[in-house]
């Protein structure tokens, strides 16, 4: 028997498009012969609707605008029923969920939102829980945990609420610029700046209030980032570290999503050690955050090769071009494969 596969793409979010790439991407290298894809869009208005059109409007954006193909669908709260419910016009149609696969990225995706959703409908799914989404999601909690676990972390200062540019310049005055400083709780670095002068942080910090009730100024780690992909529950499996290349700037959205001038290594362009050291770090933060299915911890190696945390994203791009796949298929886990791992993974949790 085919297993049914709600596969969940767009998302009230700011990363709304990523999740359009990856939900593409993963529908088409999805197995037909094991599982049954049952497509369920959410609008960026959070419109809930089960998708029965061309799998390729979805890349384009142009899924919503063909009404015929939408019905409104619930995932029914009732831990014993693990059913989709369709709202037709002339009846209401039930559907027996197997797994979920939350392809969305960002808030209302990712941070244990729609996590918390299915595991109350009692429904497996792929991925990170909702306490480990949660905590991921959250850049100072997350730092504090893993600090306490033995990893360095940049130094920084969370603000909760907007203050006065005096004030945020003498809770500032010790960090050495440039700094960064982002939205606490948000992802593919969205409402991020990097800041040379003490004169442009009040408007960063203005800018980042923005994307989220918390702000965090962090300081800049001199050298470059790296990331390594993990997949598993109990066991894990660790792919290639890869590094990322910049002319100038940091790794903002465009670059992330473009290129336009920055390159990412894989392998990274390290020693055999450094990069054992990397993905050994990575292991623990994976188990210190209590990651689950997969993630991608994200690092900064210094010039003297002093490994510090930046982040970890419970769900990265994942397209067939994106980091995350490559790092596994540099290990011999081709896209296909990976995406076949992460529903058994889920159902096995």
């Amino acid at each position: 028997m085919k297993k049914n596969v709600v596969i969940l793409f767009g998302g009230c979010s700011s990363e709304y498009e990523v999740s359009l790439k990856s939900a593409s991407a993963i529908i088409s290298n999805m197995d037909s012969k094991k599982y049954h894809s049952i497509l369920i869009g959410i609008t960026r208005d959070g419109d809930w609707v089960r998708y029965y059109g061309d799998i390729n409007r979805i890349l384009t954006d142009s899924w919503y605008s063909h009404n015929n193909d939408c019905v409104p669908v619930m995932i029914s709260p009732d831990r014993y029923a693990k059913k989709l419910i369709e709202f037709g016009i002339e009846c209401i149609k039930e559907t027996t969920i197997d797994i979920v696969f939350p392809v969305l990225h960002g808030k209302n995706g990712e941070d244990g939102t729609i996590q918390g959703l299915v595991e109350m409908a009692g429904i497996p799914f792929v991925g990170c829980n909702t306490l480990s989404s949660a905590l991921c999601m959250d850049k100072d909690r997350a730092h504090k945990l893993v600090e306490l676990a033995g990893i360095k972390v940049p130094s920084s200062v969370v603000f909760s609420k907007s203050l006065t540019a005096n004030e945020i310049i003498e809770q500032t005055n010790h960090l050495s610029f440039p700094v960064f400083v982002k939205p606490v709780k948000a992802g593919s670095s969205i409402g991020i700046s990097k800041i040379y002068e003490m004169e442009e942080l009040p408007k960063a910090v203005s800018n980042a209030f923005l994307h989220d009730n918390q702000v965090i100024v962090e300081e800049n780690i001199e050298g470059f980032e790296v990331g390594c992909a993990i997949v598993g529950n109990d066991e894990l499996i660790v792919g290639e570290v890869d590094e990322i290349e910049l002319d100038h700037g940091f790794f903002d959205f465009k670059e992330k999503y473009n290129l336009k001038s920055s390159k990412i290594h894989m392998p990274a362009r390290i020693d055999i050690e450094t990069a054992k050291r990397i993905k050994e770090t990575a292991t623990m933060i994976y188990r210190v955050l209590g990651c689950q299915g997969l993630a991608r911890v994200d690092m900064f190696l210094t010039l003297k090769k002093e490994i510090v945390f930046n982040e970890v994203n419970t769900f990265p791009g994942f397209t067939t071009h994106s980091r995350f796949p490559n790092m596994m298929k540099g290990i011999g886990l081709e896209f296909g494969e990976l995406v076949d791992k992460l529903i058994q993974l889920g159902i096995e949790k």
